[in-house]
């Protein structure tokens, strides 16, 4: 049935970069796609404090929600969830500090554009984060 909610997760995410404008992207254990940090959203948590708690719990980055940039709502098929799409509330960050894999990533790069078009990126990356210039 489209757009049964029971198919639909609400996750909040990070378009994070440095000051040279390198993309970080991360992959969770297990899988093969490439995607921004962040996660699903518990329930009362606004999109906000979800990202900032998954970028805590994910990269070990502690982000205040004033450093957080709305880039809007957005919708994309579940990179590792078959059958599931993704409402996504994305955020900008710049950050110009290191990160470490923690918690379910196993895998985070600090890549160009052009380098992450080389990796097998997420539905939502593909579309929302590497195809745009900012």
């Amino acid at each position: 049935m489209p757009g049964n909610v029971a198919n639909v997760l609400k996750i909040a995410a990070a378009v994070v970069s440095d000051p040279e404008g390198r993309l970080l992207l991360v992959r969770k254990r297990d899988t093969a796609f490439f995607m921004q940090p962040g996660g699903k959203m518990a329930a009362r948590e606004t999109a906000q404090q979800a990202l900032c708690r998954e970028l805590q719990e994910e990269l070990g980055l502690r982000v205040s929600e004033d450093q957080l940039i709305p880039l809007g709502r957005h919708t994309a098929p579940a990179a590792n969830e078959p059958g599931m799409m993704l409402e996504a509330h994305l955020f900008s960050l710049v950050i110009d500090e290191p990160v470490e894999a923690a918690a379910e990533i196993a895998e985070a790069r600090w890549l160009t554009r052009e380098e992450a078009w080389l990796l097998p990126l997420a539905p939502l990356t593909k579309e929302y984060v590497v195809a745009n210039r900012g």
